[in-house]
């Protein structure tokens, strides 16, 4: 509707009609809906009717707090329209370090058992950072396994070159589905590699049994699609586990830089990621997704435009306009000193 002027089903509509033999998902970020700010419930409800008439089949549902209530409605929602409700839980921290003790493993198996009482048909491990380590995974999913009795959906990020290692460890505790991509635009903060992990499963109790050959084919179609995208990726040569300690979401991570760019802060780029973690650490070390990511990526930004440290939020704030979220997200970064 906003940047390319059609209806905002119309693309929907067409893929349906040309795939109607592959299931459609979509993310539904609870009682944000698809937007950056809470909506009243009968407008997400209202959405999730028309989504579903318009071709979506499988709703993922989360909180970007892990706020189960705030899912509530969406989930109420979906399965009123007979489409199935993936909810899902946002993975942050690392449940394998004793010192990171605010999401232990048992912060996440409490919200699954929630979750499926609350009527979910699959639960969905989001980790939208690429944090899950594969060890990590080997024992989320085997403690989730024993735990509930719907099916597990993987979905992580290979920002650290680590997610196809996670997604084998993930098979050998049960994960019944996985999210990858195919070769040519995976790695790097999108999914990991799809066609070298079929490739690792092969002849293995996990093979999915899918066509290799036309596979291959398809990625080399995106191969050279992806060159006229070329402009809007990352910028990351190579994976880095240093998103194990800033922590920024493979999704939030492309957007990022070019708002540090568009700031004049280029040249600070490493500050900024640096930034990054300590405003997360400020804000209590939180759940960092859509919406929330956006506003410690905001607040990091503003610190260093303005020469500042996380201190000053306590010594100077009298002094010091915050920027404010801009509730439609994509209006670029927020001038230094000014509120939105």
């Amino acid at each position: 509707m906003r940047f390319l002027k059609e209806c905002p089903w119309q693309r929907l509509h067409k893929l349906s009609e040309a795939i109607p033999n592959v299931l459609f998902q979509m993310l539904l970020r609870g009682s944000t809906a698809v937007g950056y700010t809470n909506y009243p419930d009968n407008v997400v409800i209202r959405f999730v009717e028309e989504a579903a008439a318009s071709g979506v089949d499988i709703f993922r549902v989360f909180d970007s707090l892990n706020w189960t209530k705030g899912m509530a409605v969406a989930m109420e929602a979906v399965r009123k329209t007979g489409k199935i409700c993936e909810a899902a839980i946002c993975y942050t921290g690392d449940i394998t370090d004793p010192k990171r003790d605010k999401y232990p493993l048992e912060y996440y198996v409490a919200m699954a058992k929630e979750l499926e009482q609350m009527g979910a048909h699959i639960l969905a491990i989001k980790d939208m950072a690429g944090l899950l380590k594969p060890m990590a995974a080997y024992k989320l999913v085997t403690a989730l396994k024993q735990n509930i009795g719907i099916p597990v959906h993987l979905h992580t990020h290979d920002t650290s070159s680590n997610g196809n290692s996670t997604l084998l460890m993930a098979c050998q505790a049960g994960v019944d589905i996985a999210d990858a991509s195919l070769s040519s635009i995976s790695g790097l903060t999108a999914q990991p590699n799809l066609n070298a992990l079929l490739a690792a499963l092969k002849g293995t109790e996990w093979d999915p049994d899918l066509d290799y050959a036309g596979l291959q084919k398809l990625a080399n179609y995106w191969e050279t699609v992806r060159e006229y995208y070329s402009p809007f990726e990352s910028g990351l040569k190579s994976g880095t586990a240093e998103v194990y300690h800033h922590e920024i979401p493979g999704g939030q991570y492309s957007n990022y830089k070019p708002q540090v760019a568009g700031l004049g802060l280029l040249d600070r780029w490493e500050e900024c990621k640096e930034m990054y973690y300590k405003v997360n650490k400020l804000f209590g070390d939180i759940v960092k997704v859509t919406p929330s990511s956006k506003v410690v990526g905001d607040m990091a930004m503003f610190l260093v435009k303005n020469n500042l440290d996380v201190d000053d939020v306590f010594t100077k704030s009298d002094d010091l306009t915050f920027p404010e979220r801009d509730v439609q997200g994509d209006a670029g970064p927020a001038l230094p000193g000014v509120a939105r």
